[in-house]
């Protein structure tokens, strides 16, 4: 199973923002493009988008299900890859002070993914979602005018990057 986390310097509400906004799925989530609505509201449960992931010179077109949504704190998503199977993605918002802690909890659900799940895939999943939730983060930090590289201090009067 790959957890991950980030502090994110923005509040709880300007990360939900992105994550409800189901057309930047592709902004935030890595290998992912050209978004489209396909059935429902997103985030609501059952709401579905429709994405391409390239592969060189193929695209494949997939499908993200809302399975959970509890709005502004959780969002578990079942994103379905073809051949591949299906995987539970979990993101899961904590306030943390004025910021957001944010962790994803990602692992196989259905079909052969599951069969050659082991820690070398996991590692994978890690380093995509390190990737993702980079990009989210530098999103929601410069939408909420607090944006700040690695190592340097926030945009917020007294603040510091760990």
């Amino acid at each position: 199973m790959a957890v991950r986390h980030r502090l994110i310097q923005a509040s709880p509400q300007e990360v939900w923002a992105v994550l409800a906004d189901g057309e930047r799925y592709a902004e935030w989530v890595v290998g992912t493009s050209d978004v489209t609505p396909d059935r429902g509201n997103w985030p609501e449960v059952d709401s579905t988008i429709r994405y391409a992931v390239p592969l060189g010179p193929l695209k494949l077109t997939n499908e993200t299900v809302v399975r959970r949504c509890e709005e502004g704190s959780v969002l578990e998503l079942e994103a379905k890859a073809g051949p591949l199977g299906t995987a539970r993605i979990a993101i899961e918002l904590r306030p943390w002070g004025r910021d957001t802690l944010v962790l994803v909890d990602e692992h196989p659900l259905r079909g052969p993914g599951g069969l050659v799940h082991n820690t070398g895939v996991d590692l994978l999943i890690h380093l995509r979602h390190r990737a993702m939730l980079a990009r989210l983060a530098k999103l929601c930090e410069s939408e909420a005018g607090h944006a700040a590289g690695p190592g340097t201090a926030s945009a917020r009067p007294g603040a510091s990057r760990a």
